[in-house]
């Protein structure tokens, strides 16, 4: 009876001195926390409407907590799956949100405006144009002709690449990127004009392409500006490069 007791007593201590050291070892708090996480887990499948997966992703990863996950599929673009704490899932929503809107659409106004020395003649649709009224002041050509022109539709960010010019011999290049809001946004814009020339060398035709004007410039949407002004086969006249820039819904 005696020995009965003695082994209770030694099984007490013993167990009075184990679980206080196991609720004190970090690494038995560790996977206990680990465990419960893992049970408030939550997990989302977000389908994208205007960005890439792997565009977005970088972007989330300071929202995670260490256990939490954000996964896409090369084959999927548009999909991304998230896992994590209900709270983090909720903060990483609302940035996806905030990330994946629709891109803003530019309308541009291109016009090739040719410029001469000797040709006092300017076109009647031109003479009362405010651009060519300042064009006047600054630059020593006499007369004005509109040589062509168009409209380009461009997304925010993408390149968009249009043929001007009577004989097509021209290449006209573009690249917006807005910043500010809507009310004052800034379109910065890059552009490249590029003229094709075919000559003749040796008894065969070949291409020639110079680049007449290259620039980039920020507009405000709704503005009309002067790009550049390049001469022509080194004569008399100069073609003139004028767009406005327009975001439109």
């Amino acid at each position: 009876m005696k020995r009965g007791m003695l082994a209770l007593l030694v099984l007490a201590f013993t167990l009075a001195a184990v679980i206080p050291a196991l609720a004190e070892d970090p690494a038995a708090a560790a996977a206990q926390e680990q465990q419960a996480e893992t049970k408030t887990l939550r997990k989302e499948i977000v389908k994208l409407n205007y960005v890439r997966a792997e565009d977005i992703r970088p972007l989330l990863y300071p929202y995670l907590s260490r256990g939490g996950q954000i996964m896409n599929n090369t084959n999927m673009p548009a999909v991304l799956m998230v896992s994590d704490t209900p709270e983090n899932v909720e903060k990483i929503l609302a940035a996806i949100r905030e990330l994946d809107v629709k891109p803003a659409d530019v309308l541009y106004t291109v016009q090739l405006i040719l410029g001469s020395e000797a040709d006092p003649q300017t076109d009647a649709d031109l003479q009362s144009d405010p651009v060519i009224k300042e064009l006047r002041k600054l630059l020593r050509y006499k007369g004005y002709t509109f040589l062509d022109g168009t409209l380009v539709r461009v997304v925010n960010r993408v390149n968009a690449e249009v043929v001007l010019g009577p004989k097509a011999e021209f290449q006209f290049e573009l690249r917006p990127e807005v910043a500010g809001d809507a009310k004052a946004a800034i379109i910065k814009t890059a552009v490249r004009l590029r003229q094709n020339v075919w000559r003749t060398e040796d008894g065969k035709p070949s291409q020639h392409v110079s680049i007449l004007i290259e620039s980039s410039l920020n507009i405000k949407s709704g503005e009309r500006t002067v790009v550049g002004v390049s001469k022509l086969d080194g004569g008399d006249k100069g073609l003139i490069l004028i767009i406005s820039a327009k975001i439109v819904d």
